[in-house]
Formats: C-alpha cells, sequence, structure tokens
C-alpha cells in the first residue's frame, strides 16, 4: 500500500497480515481525502486515527500537512506494525501510536483533534460509544470534523445511532461526516 498525495506520496506502508485488518482501499481513501481536501485544511492540523489498522488514513493526513497525528490501535502485532511504519517513514517526531481501544482512549484522552477518523471494523458496535465520548468530551476543536467509515449493511443501525445519514457512498462503505460546530448548536 503507498500513501497517495503529498510530502510522502509514493511511500510503502506496511499492512500486517490479520483477519483484522480491514485497510481501505486506494480508491475509497483517495475518494475521501478529495472531499476532505474540499471541506478541511490539512496544514497544521492535529489528527487522530481510531481503530488506525495500517496507519494508511493517519499517514495520508500527515502527508497531506497535518501537524501531528495520534494512531490508535489494540492489538499488539497490528501497533507494531504502525509503528514499524512510523519508523521507516521518518515521521516520529510527527505521531504518537497508542496500544488502545477505541473507547477507552476516547474516554481518557486530554486531547483536542481537528479532524478524527474513525475506520472501525464493518460490524463493531462499540463505534456508538466513541461517537458519544468524542461530542460528550469536546474531544473535536471547534471547527473540528469526524469522519466514520462503515458497512452498507449496517446503514439503519448507523444512521439511527449517529442521528445522521451518510454523506457518501464508496462501494460497499458509507462515509458519515461530523462537525463539531453542528453538534454543539
Amino acid at each position: 500500500m503507498r500513501v497517495i498525495a503529498g510530502f510522502l506520496r509514493g511511500r510503502t506502508i506496511k499492512v500486517p497480515n490479520s483477519k483484522q485488518v480491514r485497510p481501505t482501499t486506494d480508491k475509497n481513501r483517495e475518494a475521501i481525502f478529495n472531499f476532505l481536501n474540499n471541506v478541511f485544511d490539512f496544514s497544521d492540523a492535529r489528527v487522530c486515527d481510531l481503530y488506525a489498522g495500517s496507519g494508511a488514513l493517519g499517514f495520508e493526513a500527515l502527508s497531506r500537512g497535518a501537524e501531528f497525528v495520534d494512531f490508535v490501535e489494540q492489538n499488539f502485532k497490528i501497533f507494531k506494525n504502525i509503528q514499524d511504519n512510523v519508523n521507516s517513514l521518518d515521521v516520529a517526531e510527527s505521531c504518537k501510536v497508542h496500544k488502545s481501544d477505541a473507547v477507552k482512549f476516547s474516554g481518557q484522552t486530554e486531547k483536542e483533534f481537528d479532524l478524527i477518523i474513525a475506520d472501525p471494523p464493518f460490524f463493531r458496535d462499540d463505534i456508538y460509544k466513541v461517537f458519544q465520548n468524542i461530542f460528550f468530551r469536546n474531544l473535536l476543536s471547534e471547527n473540528g470534523l469526524l469522519i466514520i467509515e462503515r458497512s452498507i449493511q449496517t446503514k439503519d443501525k448507523d444512521t439511527e445511532a449517529f442521528g445522521a445519514e451518510p454523506v457518501r457512498r464508496l462501494g460497499d462503505s458509507l462515509i458519515y461526516l461530523f462537525k463539531m460546530k453542528d453538534e454543539n448548536k
């Protein structure tokens, strides 16, 4: 897998050989970031990549100008793979890899982010608690964005839990977008 754009463009990201990782396809990653480029300024942004997996989404944000990326991954083997990618891309000063599950991290961190990207395993429902934590604990900056990628198969349940329709369909994936300022009305 390669970084699509920015200063890391073309650099390789190792993907762990694990059934627990479902990397966002290059096509979907490109579509997500093309969409984000129209609504979000990556310059100096603080980003959190929840359910990080390979870390591809966080590395893409970093490559496009994000100041710092926090990767959150609970599986030790996958966590180590992200650390190896951080080292091979020589971006350790701009990243931190947290070995934690997303619910615990979102319930404990004191950080505030400009962009949170959550790509949980498609049929895991703990994303609903993470979603609640993000807004209850004000983890997004004033103009912050939350992007969640989910399966089309969970659309009804997701739409009810998130209180919103997806903004994009990408193959069998749905993309939900939330803005901090919209939640505070």
